[in-house]
């Protein structure tokens, strides 16, 4: 008992003495939080006000960018992102049609397309290849072969490849065969138009004729686009602007007749060769409004194969040469000193056969006289010496006035390139130098373009008015309606209807008399007036050539109601029996029978009944 007594009592005094030692930590601990407790709060503090002091100037950072970028630079910035999204394009549109007068194709665009071959690509033989294609492209197969040879890829085959040939390609389903579609201007009349249409370049610009005068006309406004991409750089095309592939129907329609046209470089191209010329030219004007209905020169090019051509045959020398006209400005200047009251239609003058001015004799081509003759046999007859006769009783300074007054030292203001104006003496030369005016009245000593000459002729033929040629009618739709017309001057009066209907009258004899030097242009039943010309030319080093000479026969029809003006020029015909004549004059009575044919011209007189029975 004794024994288990004295084991309680030990146990409870380690009992006390753990729970003492217990209320001792707790004490301690309770005096290491009463004694730590401030100075925790103190380090807290700091650190949240450190903490919110950085969130605020986070915050402030953050705006001042945002400013910087929503405010300042959000233009550049929204600039930069749209041109990252979107892709500049440039359509192409085709070029304008061109068409004749009658609505003809004369100049168009086609699609063509560039053909190259990939050799690393083909799936079959090289020789196989080049035997399925040679047929196609009209080729030699072994060649076609020996050009695969030359590299691995892109190599070019073709640079305008048809259509039609271009699918029968496609047709062959061939691995390593590239076609790239493109647009090819095509003259589908040849070489028929290519004085007036001209051509254009691999670049797509004219160079010659209207292709390049009326470049405005014929170059469909294309502006550059923007359209929107994906992120893969494929195009949206439902952010297209709507349309914007649209090409107007708008075509230019020119004043030629291509059948016409066709008749006078038919006419003309049988006299060059007949005659073994340097060349020639003829040209068709409607003088009532100056539009052309043919113009046509030889030798010409054909616009479809430009490159292979000579380059002077570019230039449309009707309006950028000049020429000395001879006796086929006689009739202009008989104009002239009937409307300055110089001489009257019935004057009488002397013809002897050579007249002296100056140091200088005069004489008729013939070298004969025609003894008294009036105004209208001067003509008849091209009486160098009468025309001298009848200048002379012109002031010289009223004479320079009026060359002045209708055109000399102008251009014809044409809507074709290159046109240049006509040359004269200067007005002190020509006044105080009798030969001057002497030579200018049988058409020597100055030069014109052959269209000037046909600009004046016409004067005669529409009452004396001066009007302006021209080879664009305008710009029409689909349906016939103008959009763009050509904005001429208002014609000149620079002689009067009387003494124009005149003139006409002594051009008549030209035609109708037996002996006169243009009775090869005549036509029967048809009233037609014309002026022979065989001028020498004139060399560049001074002075005339020899055995050069220009041919020339201007014709009017019809005299009763004069509109139609034809001039035929053959520059350097070979032979003794090659005047104005003989040359050019049939020319124009070639041309006139087309011309009556398609312009439906009734005869000037009457039918006799007998001839119609024939």
């Amino acid at each position: 008992m004794r024994k288990s007594s004295t084991k309680a009592t030990k146990i409870n005094l380690i009992a006390k003495t753990l729970i003492e030692k217990q209320r001792s930590g707790l004490r301690n601990i309770r005096i290491f939080f009463d004694s730590d407790v401030p100075e925790l709060t103190a380090n807290m503090k700091t650190r949240l006000f450190l903490v919110w002091g950085l969130l605020v100037l986070s915050g402030l950072g953050l705006a001042v960018n945002l400013y910087n970028l929503q405010i300042i630079r959000g233009p550049e910035l929204r600039r930069k992102a749209r041109n990252q999204q979107m892709v500049g394009i440039r359509p192409f549109i085709p070029r304008r049609p061109v068409l004749d007068r009658n609505l003809q194709i004369v100049a168009v665009d086609n699609p063509v397309y560039a053909f190259y071959v990939h050799p690393k690509l083909f799936t079959k033989s090289k020789r196989y290849i080049a035997q399925c294609l040679a047929p196609v492209l009209n080729q030699d197969a072994r060649d076609l072969e020996r050009k695969f040879l030359k590299k691995r890829s892109g190599i070019l085959i073709a640079t305008n490849l048809p259509e039609e040939i271009a699918h029968q390609v496609m047709n062959l389903r061939l691995n390593g065969l590239d076609l790239t579609k493109k647009y090819a201007r095509f003259y589908p009349q040849q070489d028929l138009f290519a004085e007036v249409v001209g051509f254009v370049n691999l670049d797509r610009r004219g160079q010659a004729g209207v292709e390049y005068s009326q470049e405005k006309l014929l170059e469909r406004s294309s502006e550059t686009l923007r359209i929107s991409r994906k992120g893969n750089g494929l195009l949206m095309p439902d952010h297209a602007p709507q349309g914007f592939l649209h090409a107007d129907s708008l075509r230019l329609q020119l004043t030629i007749d291509s059948r016409l046209q066709r008749s006078a470089r038919s006419a003309l191209t049988a006299q060059v060769k007949k005659f073994n010329a340097k060349r020639g030219a003829v040209i068709v004007m409607d003088a009532w409004d100056g539009s052309i209905l043919a113009m046509t020169s030889h030798p010409t090019y054909n616009p479809n194969e430009y490159s292979k051509a000579d380059i002077s045959l570019f230039r449309n020398w009707t309006v950028a040469d000049l020429y000395e006209p001879g006796s086929t400005f006689k009739p202009i200047n008989v104009a002239i000193a009937l409307e300055a009251g110089a001489v009257q239609a019935d004057d009488i003058l002397n013809d002897s056969g050579a007249i002296r001015v100056g140091k200088h004799t005069i004489r008729n081509a013939a070298h004969k006289g025609y003894g008294n003759i009036n105004i209208g046999e001067i003509i008849k007859y091209s009486s160098n010496v009468g025309m001298v006769k009848i200048i002379q009783k012109l002031d010289p300074s009223n004479y320079f006035a009026w060359l002045e007054r209708i055109g000399f030292g102008q251009k014809v203001e044409i809507d074709l390139p290159f046109a240049v104006a006509s040359q004269l003496k200067n007005k002190e030369e020509f006044i105080n130098s009798p030969i001057e005016p002497a030579t200018t009245s049988f058409g020597q000593g100055f030069s014109i373009t052959p269209l000037q000459l046909v600009q004046m002729h016409g004067a005669l033929a529409n009452g004396g008015k001066l009007v302006i040629p021209h080879v664009v009618r305008g710009l029409f739709d689909s349906r016939g309606q103008m959009h763009d017309a050509p904005n001429l001057p208002k014609p000149r009066q620079i002689f009067s209807p009387v003494i124009t209907q005149k003139v006409l009258e002594m051009m008549e004899t030209v035609v109708t008399d037996i002996n006169g030097t243009g009775k090869a242009a005549k036509i029967p039943r048809y009233r037609i007036a014309g002026k022979t010309g065989t001028a020498q030319k004139a060399s560049k080093s001074g002075g005339y050539q020899r055995n050069a000479k220009v041919t020339s026969f201007v014709g009017i029809i019809p005299v009763e109601l004069p509109r139609y003006v034809v001039l035929a020029i053959v520059d350097e015909p070979k032979g003794k029996n090659a005047y104005g004549g003989t040359v050019a004059a049939p020319i124009v009575k070639l041309v006139m029978e087309a011309l009556i044919s398609l312009e439906k011209i009734p005869p000037s007189q009457p039918v006799n009944q007998e001839e119609g029975k024939g």
